[in-house]
């Protein structure tokens, strides 16, 4: 990397690191993963500084990649705790942290099963159903499918009933 773009790196970050820092700390537990977050949010900002363009505030430019890396890192958290499917009434929970060795059967036969009820769908219905189970909101599931938010709705609701009725078969 140039001299050129390493002194902008370090010009915009003396500028914008305590509001990247304060950004960070929104996302992190505590002061110690702040750090690690602020530490990745440094290596992919300076890994992205070759294709910043200057099109825009380089402030700017900062702070969405520090959000990225944020909600990117806060989604894997998230998918390392419990998960529930709430399925019209019906709850199925799958477990994805640290449960004994009888939670990890369960947890292991409740994936086993839905899964197989899961590649039993159309393909369009499995990518909504998948979208949706890693949380995402309606409107980036229409975003990514290029269906209407309403019309995702619509899909989950039914695909819930489809999997509550092929759990439901299963001894």
């Amino acid at each position: 990397m140039g001299k050129d773009l390493e002194n902008i790196f370090l010009n915009a970050l003396d500028e914008h690191q305590h509001m990247l820092l304060r950004i960070c700390s929104v996302y992190a537990k505590d002061e110690d993963d702040t750090k690690d977050l602020f530490q990745e949010v440094l290596i992919n900002i300076w890994k992205a500084m070759p294709s910043f363009k200057e099109n825009s505030n380089i402030g700017t430019w900062m702070y969405r990649i520090t959000l990225n890396v944020c909600l990117r890192l806060k989604t894997k958290e998230i998918r390392k705790q419990r998960k529930v499917l709430r399925i019209d009434g019906h709850t199925i929970n799958i477990y994805k942290g640290d449960v004994g060795e009888e939670g990890q059967n369960v947890k292991k036969e409740k994936l086993v099963q839905l899964r197989k009820c899961i590649k039993q769908l159309n393909e369009a219905d499995k990518a909504v159903i998948t979208l949706y189970l890693e949380e995402l909101p309606y409107k980036e599931i229409s975003n990514i499918t290029g269906l209407t938010e309403n019309n995702i709705a619509v899909k989950v609701k039914r695909i819930k009933t489809k999997l509550l009725n092929c759990l439901n078969k299963i001894p």
